[in-house]
């Protein structure tokens, strides 16, 4: 609750009634309680338009309200729940058995059984996703019988159950001309079709980690299997707006978008729109910042140079002001909320808490390591609250900040996911991304970009790290030694200073008043959960009544 309580304070500055004696006198602003649910509309009701913004990962955030796999994300303590699967085994440490979903169909009506998950798996076999090591270990999958499989690997892999979130599976027209993609990222959207299994069918547009369109249209599956979902008839999906822009299309121009993450710093504005609301969740999302010890900088390869820019940032400072407080201090960025991490935390700190950059003589030791360094910064137009934020605290110590920005994370990935290799075409030395929690409740989400051997990684090759990832995969987060290793890998790039470390943030969204929304934890949007009111603008005849337009409570999720 202290969080909420600066808003709370500057709302009641806001409400103002003049007496007779012309003397202003100031009242709290009365918030009204977030009444849409108390007047849901019908399941796809006619017209019924839901419009998004996803500027970050949207293959990720949208992939299960089209397609299906055997277990799908879940806000829940494991972060999945079964999906096309409805009970599994751990035969073995290289063994597991599903059983399988009856009377379910692909979108084209083609049926969903054992066969299409053997079909599936051998597609997989030829062009894996990399980004994990499944494509490595995975061997084999045997049927049973028509509803059950299992699953053969060649070693133990600890969070095999984590990527199983992510085998979906296609029709075997869709294997036929396109298959697994065969890239570090997944999964499959890369055309319209009736191709996968779940609540909407993808009837416009395409969205992959490396390119994707403006827009993407969604419609419902009439032959989904849970007839509790979809809710809505048609989804719009936007990846490439400007921030503000978005923003102001949900505040004050209805009808023209429904959700759209906000900066912290609109958070106010949100709350006293006519059309808007501020939801609020905490998260397992991350934004990384990547070093260029590959093509960048050649100084960036000195540790001492690293150590110096991290210990030059004030992460309390940065939570404050430029957060807000939307989120939580981290010693290398990585959320707070995934196993191991908090205890990992009790020992190592952030840089800002074991000394305060501000203090002169840290100043001055700082930038005598720094030297005037200049450093290029390819950045989403999105995180420009956070650069601002940065090139204050990092210009108190000499470094200058050349920053480039884009509307677009398709030109950040296509730097990123080649700068391993020394074949990006953009010089950068540091890079951003929402690196938003596609792994479900496990650091990988974080710890995949110090595999030193891997595409999304620019960390100079560092063997001890690599093996000490090694020995993570072999691990469930419930086993001996996991938090050992979690507080190793965390040690090691805390040390090396491989990344810039600032806080992780909870997710924050303006809303459209009259939309009934819960937002997951993790990288995923569950369009298929989502409600409209009668209220809502693509429903209701007629203007939207005055005594709507007031005010709502902060929406406070998953506290």
């Amino acid at each position: 609750m202290k969080r909420y309580k600066a808003i709370i304070l500057l709302l009641s500055l806001v409400s103002t009634t003049l007496l007779a004696q012309d003397v202003l006198r100031y009242e709290p602003l009365k918030l009204r309680p977030d009444d849409a649910a108390t007047r849901p509309a019908p399941q796809l009701a006619k017209g019924s338009h839901l419009q998004v913004f996803v500027p970050s990962l949207p293959y990720l955030y949208v992939s299960h309200a089209i397609n299906g796999a055997l277990f799908r994300p879940a806000n829940n303590e494991r972060g999945w729940k079964y999906d096309l699967a409805t009970t599994h085994r751990k035969l073995d440490d290289t063994t597991y058995e599903f059983t399988l979903r009856k009377n379910v169909q692909f979108q084209d009506g083609t049926p969903f059984n054992a066969d299409m998950v053997v079909l599936n798996m051998e597609s997989f076999k030829k062009k894996p996703f990399v980004y994990s090591k499944l494509h490595e270990v995975f061997d084999y999958v045997e049927k049973v019988d028509d509803y059950t499989v299992k699953f053969h690997l060649k070693q133990k892999y600890g969070v095999f159950l984590n990527d199983v979130v992510w085998l979906q599976f296609y029709t075997p027209k869709y294997l036929e001309f396109n298959g697994w993609n065969g890239k570090p990222n997944c999964p499959n959207l890369s055309t319209p079709g009736p191709y996968g299994i779940g609540p909407y069918l993808l009837t416009e547009g395409y969205a992959e980690g490396d390119r994707q369109t403006p827009k993407v249209v969604l419609t419902a599956n009439p032959n989904y299997w849970d007839k509790n979902y979809p809710k809505i008839e048609k989804i719009t999906v936007y990846t490439e707006l400007d921030s503000n822009d978005a923003k102001n299309k949900v505040l004050y121009q209805e009808g023209q978008l429904d959700i759209t993450p906000i900066a912290f710093e609109n958070k106010l504005e949100t709350i006293l729109s006519p059309y808007g609301k501020l939801v609020i969740s905490p998260s397992t999302d991350n934004y990384t910042i990547h070093i260029n010890m590959r093509t960048g900088n050649p100084q960036l390869l000195n540790k001492n140079v690293r150590v110096a820019l991290n210990q030059a940032i004030n992460q309390a400072n940065l939570l404050y002001f430029t957060f807000e407080r939307e989120g939580e201090m981290s010693p290398i960025a990585i959320s707070p909320n995934f196993p191991g991490v908090r205890e990992a935390m009790r020992t190592i700190q952030p840089y800002s808490e074991v000394q305060d950059p501000y203090l002169p003589k840290n100043q001055a030791r700082l930038k005598q390591i720094l030297n005037g360094l200049t450093l290029k910064v390819l950045t989403q137009e999105r995180f420009m609250f956070l650069w601002r934020g940065l090139e204050y605290q990092l210009s108190k110590v000499g470094v200058k900040l050349d920053i480039e920005v884009t509307n677009s994370e398709k030109v950040i990935f296509k730097q990123l996911l080649t700068t391993n290799a020394g074949k990006n075409t953009k010089s950068w030395d540091l890079l951003i991304w929402g690196n938003d929690d596609w792994f479900f409740f496990h650091p990988w989400t974080e710890f995949f970009i110090y595999r030193t051997h891997n595409v999304w990684s620019t960390v100079a090759p560092d063997p001890e790290m690599d093996n000490l990832i090694e020995e993570m995969f072999k691990m469930g987060v419930d086993e001996a030694g996991y938090q050992e290793i979690v507080f190793k890998i965390m040690k090691r790039a805390y040390d090396n200073a491989y990344n810039i470390f600032i806080p992780t943030p909870n997710k924050v969204f303006a809303v459209n008043k009259e939309v009934i929304f819960t937002p997951y934890k993790m990288a995923s949007l569950p369009l298929w959960e989502i409600e409209l009111s009668q209220s809502h603008p693509s429903i209701r005849q007629g203007k939207y009544p005055e005594e709507l337009k007031k005010p709502v409570e902060i929406v406070k999720k998953n506290f």
